[in-house]
């Protein structure tokens, strides 16, 4: 059976002027064979070849299928720019000939050309189409219970708040990032590492970008050791240093850089100066 907005992997069963016609040799449903346009087609396929493609529906919604990759898959998310808007919505461009569209109802605020948004695709079960939508939190699992304090998480940052950016962490869960843990610059659409930092009863998690406590500043130790040892031994940095420059200089916060010398200190491994950090 074909899955529409995915990698499928098909059997090349007969060619036509218009392209290869794919599908399971064993289907006895001819509505189940999907062609492959001539511009898809590898110089080397044959009757009998297997191959992985891309399937969707073209303008007239009859599923087709691609060997590009597009930039997002059915049931996922992904950053995406808007390359036009029209009386149906907004489309983006994912990567394919066809645009994706994004209808009004599902545009959590108005798009606008040449944007990118974070968006959900899914297979309208109405009209059998590929649609995205920026609603992401209406596609997040509410249920958090797979999630402990301290994991490891990949977060992608879809919208910009008061408090900080609001994440999807494991393409699954919804949590915030506060200004407070964030020392690099955040763009709608970044995906980063980053860390649970606290589970709350309303089953709101929050987010950081750095791991807490001493699991945290021995390889920052290191790391500061290394950026000494790669400027001849001097670092200017100090307790009284913007954290947008120890975060440029070494990549992590203010508070985890005073840990970190904090322990390089004690261990006479460093000394230091009013205008930096040195090796003792």
């Amino acid at each position: 059976m074909i899955d529409i907005g995915r990698m499928n992997t098909l059997t090349a069963l007969r060619e036509t002027s218009v392209g290869f016609f794919l599908g399971e040799p064993d289907s006895e449903n001819p509505q189940d064979d999907v062609l492959l346009p001539n511009k898809y087609v590898p110089t080397s396929l044959a009757v009998g070849d297997k191959l992985d493609v891309f399937l969707y529906t073209d303008s007239e919604d009859r599923p087709i299928a691609t060997t590009l990759t597009p930039h997002i898959m059915r049931d996922e998310f992904a950053p995406l720019p808007v390359v036009a808007v029209s009386s149906a919505g907004a489309f983006l461009n994912w990567g394919l000939e066809k645009d994706l569209l994004v209808p009004y109802r599902e545009q959590s605020r108005p798009m606008e050309v040449g944007q990118w948004y974070v968006v959900y695709m899914y297979l309208d079960e109405d009209t059998n189409r590929l649609v995205a939508s920026s609603k992401v939190s209406r596609f997040l699992d509410d249920d958090s219970s797979d999630l402990v304090k301290g994991d490891e998480v990949d977060l992608l940052a879809y919208e910009a708040t008061d408090l900080g950016y609001n994440v999807i962490i494991n393409d699954r869960f919804q949590g915030l990032l506060y200004h407070s843990s964030i020392f690099r610059p955040i763009q709608i659409g970044d995906r980063m590492p980053g860390f649970i930092k606290h589970i709350r009863d309303d089953k709101l998690i929050d987010v950081s970008l750095q791991q807490e406590g001493f699991q945290n500043v021995e390889p920052n130790a290191q790391r500061i050791l290394d950026e000494l040892k790669a400027n001849k031994g001097f670092l200017p940095l100090t307790d009284h240093s913007d954290p947008k420059l120890i975060y440029q200089t070494l990549e992590m916060s203010k508070k985890t850089f005073k840990k970190a010398v904090g322990v390089l200190y004690k261990e006479r491994k460093i000394v230091l100066q009013s205008d930096g950090i040195a090796l003792a």
